[in-house]
């Protein structure tokens, strides 16, 4: 009897959704809030709020097992994952109290979720589109800061990926990692995004606790995406290194332009 009310909690449209999803992120490694959320705001007409407090969730519980791995591997830099989570726990805590404050079904609360969807999105595009010109673009001028100046930056990059991740669940994919590649040039790229991915547990499930606080989840929703995004994150990655990188790169890069575009305008 208790199955039968489980499955009663799937939405087939949500798993498919999911499912796309989820293989797009095996193939890319592209967040997949940068994806998930849009559709399901643009798509299903789901309300902002609950889109983002919802997809936070699901990326918190599925970044508990990628970051699982990353640590069994030793591909973890944990003092970086503290800098990053000293900024990011406390701005979005701040940003979560900012939002409820002002009441989640508002329309200015909607309009700023919508607004910083958007722009995050393009922030993204342009982080996939322009990363190795923004690497050596910061190279000359990050290789005169000391040690402390760096770990300065860090805490500042986390503070900004906990506001943005917050309202709108982007920002800590792409943008994280390729900043952290312009402060940590000599760090291998396998711990910068175990790191990246480190960091991401505790920001999205701190995030993701905040919006359930507020009351923006959506339990047969998660149920829903989560049925279909794990199969299609493990077909994806399975075949990811058979779609050459400068197809999806520019393909992915342009899509999220177009949503971002969209929300903004």
């Amino acid at each position: 009897m208790q199955s039968l009310s489980f499955l009663h909690l799937i939405n087939p449209l949500y798993s498919l959704s999911g499912f796309v999803v989820g293989a797009l992120v095996g193939f890319t490694g592209v967040g997949g809030g940068s994806l998930m959320t849009p559709l399901l705001v643009l798509l299903f007409g789901i309300h902002p709020a609950t889109a983002v407090g919802t997809d936070l969730l699901y990326a918190g519980i599925t970044k508990i097992c990628g970051s699982a791995v990353h640590g069994r591997n030793n591909a973890i830099d944990w003092p970086v994952v503290r800098r990053l989570a000293s900024g990011s726990v406390p701005a979005a805590a701040l940003a979560l109290l900012t939002l409820s404050h002002f009441g989640m079904d508002s329309r200015g609360t909607n309009a700023a979720i919508t607004t910083t969807l958007g722009f995050a999105l393009l922030l993204t595009a342009v982080t996939l589109i322009f990363r190795q010109r923004l690497l050596k673009g910061a190279a000359a001028f990050l290789d005169r800061r000391t040690e402390r100046e760096i770990a300065t930056l860090t805490v500042a990059l986390g503070a900004v990926l906990g506001v943005l991740v917050s309202i709108s669940s982007v920002g800590a994919g792409a943008i994280g990692v390729t900043v952290l590649l312009m402060l940590y040039p000599r760090m291998p790229t396998v711990r910068i995004v175990g790191s990246d991915i480190a960091h991401a547990v505790p920001l999205t499930l701190v995030a993701g606790a905040g919006h359930w606080l507020i009351g923006s989840i959506d339990w047969a929703l998660l149920v829903s995406l989560l049925v279909g995004s794990l199969p299609g994150i493990a077909l994806g990655s399975h075949f990811a290194n058979r779609v050459p990188d400068r197809v999806l790169r520019p393909l992915m890069a342009g899509t999220l332009a177009l949503i971002g575009g969209r929300l903004v305008l």
